[in-house]
């Protein structure tokens, strides 16, 4: 059909030609209600947005000599954070000479990830990057 026929036929319909590939041969073209079908995508696309979980990630600090009781805490802290299905990058600290300790921040980090590891699992192992030791944590599903 040609496309002055196919317009004709839209306009006697009250209705647009829409063009749906333009690079075939020869170009499809649909009869349709335009603005009705943009505003079926937009709904549709809402629709798939409501249904998306969206997964923070959220940090807890800690230092290479930190108490037994102070990681308890943050450890109780975390295991909420978890509870909610967020992420945890669990970032140790090292100030002045506290480098040259680094497996000091690694005990620490793994002690902490043992305290909350009925509700999670080490995404990332812990890596020195610059002055921090980070590692991230995924709650358990």
């Amino acid at each position: 059909m040609s496309t002055s026929e196919a317009l004709n036929l839209a306009e006697k319909q009250k209705l647009d030609l829409v063009n749906i590939s333009p690079n075939a041969e020869p170009p499809v073209c649909r009869i349709m209600s335009y603005g009705k079908y943009k505003y079926e995508l937009a709904k549709k696309e809402k629709e798939s947005k409501k249904k998306q979980k969206v997964i923070n990630v959220k940090e807890i600090r800690l230092t290479p000599n930190i108490e037994e009781h102070d990681l308890a805490v943050k450890a109780k802290n975390a295991s909420k954070i978890l509870d909610d299905g967020d992420r945890i990058k669990v970032v140790v600290r090292f100030r002045g000479r506290e480098i040259g300790y680094s497996e000091a921040g690694q005990n620490v980090l793994m002690k902490f990830a043992e305290l909350i590891a009925e509700k999670s699992t080490i995404d990332k192992l812990p890596k020195i990057e610059g002055r921090n030791m980070i590692m991230f944590l995924n709650p358990k599903n």
